[in-house]
């Protein structure tokens, strides 16, 4: 039997390997999704619904084995159709869906890599062990400090007042985590590690979008309370 700190010191390595993949996978991912959003349209509605049909897919792998599967099914169709309209309401916008789209990516791509550096160098107590056993309360607060920090940056520099987006950075960060530990739940509640294996070295499109589907839920709803259906974008981020 491997003992507890060699068998830890064995997934240590493979994480590192993992790396170098990981790290291509994932700027191969933004280019897609940035060309995407800057095309919008058409292109913009296939690549979410494309997204959305491979959430619904993994989704289901997961739930297969409930004795409630109905119920587990009904809830992944409202999870899938979320991750493919919310974004798709935002980028409608016409003056601001761009911007609108590039400040919510910035917020919750910044949030996991500054949550994972700085959880990683600071360490500490754990934010929901019986959950997601790795996340700390120092990694979740340096996600929130630079999400402000990204997103401030994508709207100074589009010519729009930072102001109370800043709170906005935060209140998105706040749920791009919970959406984080709201898949993590699902998971552990079902005993599965990766939602698939389609992204090489990151598992499942679920593993990668579960904080952006939360994040660009609440958006999509700030967006229309303050901006109506034909201006969301602007109602997200004009204050």
């Amino acid at each position: 039997m491997v003992e507890p700190d060699k068998r830890e010191g064995v997934a240590a390595v493979k994480a590192g390997s993992d790396l170098p993949l990981r790290a291509v996978s994932g700027l191969a991912m933004a280019a897609l999704a940035l060309l995407a959003a800057w095309m919008g349209g058409m292109t913009f509605i296939v690549f979410w619904s494309i997204a959305a049909i491979l959430i619904f897919w993994e989704w289901n792998k997961i739930v297969a084995a409930s004795s409630q599967r109905a119920l587990w099914i009904a809830a992944g169709v409202v999870y899938a159709a979320i991750a493919g309209v919310a974004p798709v309401l935002l980028r409608g916008s016409v003056d601001f869906g761009f911007v609108a789209i590039v400040f919510l990516f910035a917020v919750v791509w910044t949030t996991d890599i500054a949550g994972y550096v700085v959880g990683r160098l600071v360490g500490g107590a754990k934010l929901w062990p019986a959950v997601s056993p790795k996340k700390t309360w120092s990694g979740a607060i340096g996600g929130i400090v630079g999400a402000v920090i990204a997103g401030a940056a994508v709207v100074h520099f589009s010519g729009i007042p930072v102001g109370a987006v800043i709170l906005l950075a935060v209140v998105l960060s706040i749920a791009s985590q919970a959406g984080d530990l709201f898949e993590s739940a699902i998971k552990r509640r079902f005993g599965v590690k990766d939602a698939s294996h389609i992204i090489p070295g990151h598992g499942g499109v679920m593993d990668r979008l579960d904080g952006f589907i939360v994040a660009a839920l609440v958006a999509a709803v700030i967006g229309l309370l303050r901006g109506g259906l034909m201006q969301p974008g602007r109602g997200l981020l004009v204050w």
